[in-house]
């Protein structure tokens, strides 16, 4: 099965997908995985590849109860990071051994995955308040050789705090722009971004529009939540989807499930 190659002619972006953490791991249980909904994922992906419905394919998934864990016993966080090795190891461990439980169940679907880590790549320059900075170049590469890059949430160099935590959400934004992406696609636990009674909020084009209902706080913005995802999407030329586990096929073939974003 081939991922994307360069050689056929079509100038259309890549697909970015998201897989949430919180969707392949059972949060409430460290380093657990949820077998049954990495599987059904792995089989959309491999579905799409097979039939041409996406080309070329990045792959980003979240840490769950694997990274969250070792971070939070650590103290590190987005903003509060550590010069301690063993530490950094405790994350970045956990984070590669659930990346090799991606990649293991997309090869027995004959997905070309291979593993792009942030942290030998990454880095915030400026403090943990600094740009990300992600070169593409290996991902855009290996793209164009037939493969199916995979990056997950991860440590990331950090001045003046050593090793903090990027998220996989940030990671997404950060590849949607540097390659140029025709797509992009959140995959979470929850339908889509939703109102005040529960209901899916099928489409947002302005943050102005959903902030009450969503919470403009910085706090919700640094832990991850809805907020910031919604803010980083609407910043990208590329449209986004944010959608549950039961849209992932239908994203894969080119609807927007859940809540189109931007």
């Amino acid at each position: 099965m081939a991922g994307a190659n360069a050689s056929d002619g079509s100038s259309a972006g890549p697909v970015v997908v998201k897989l949430g953490g919180s969707l392949i791991t059972e949060k409430d249980r460290p380093e657990t995985l949820d077998g049954p909904a990495l599987a059904a994922a792995c089989d959309a992906i491999a579905a799409a590849l097979a039939d041409g419905s996406v080309g070329g394919l990045v792959v980003v998934h979240g840490g769950g109860s694997f990274g969250h864990h070792q971070a939070s016993e650590h103290g590190i966080s987005t903003t509060t990071g550590t010069h301690d090795a063993g530490a950094v190891m405790d994350v970045h461990g956990a984070m590669t051994t659930l990346n090799r439980f991606v990649l293991s169940r997309l090869h027995d679907r004959g997905v070309p995955a291979v593993p792009v880590h942030p942290l030998s790549v990454s880095a915030r320059r400026d403090g943990p308040d600094g740009t990300l900075s992600l070169p593409t170049g290996s991902a855009a590469t290996l793209l164009a050789e037939g493969f199916v890059p995979v990056l997950h949430g991860d440590g990331v160099a950090t001045a003046g705090e050593g090793v903090t935590v990027v998220s996989g959400d940030e990671i997404v934004v950060e590849l949607a722009s540097g390659l140029d992406a025709d797509r992009v696609g959140v995959c979470s636990t929850v339908p889509g971004v939703l109102d005040e009674d529960g209901e899916v909020i099928p489409s947002i084009d302005a943050f102005e529009d959903v902030a009450a209902v969503l919470g403009g706080s910085d706090a919700t913005d640094v832990s991850g939540g809805m907020a910031a995802k919604v803010r980083e999407l609407l910043a990208l030329d590329a449209p986004a989807s944010v959608f549950g586990a039961d849209g992932l096929e239908r994203f894969l073939r080119g609807e927007d499930p859940g809540t189109r974003i931007g």
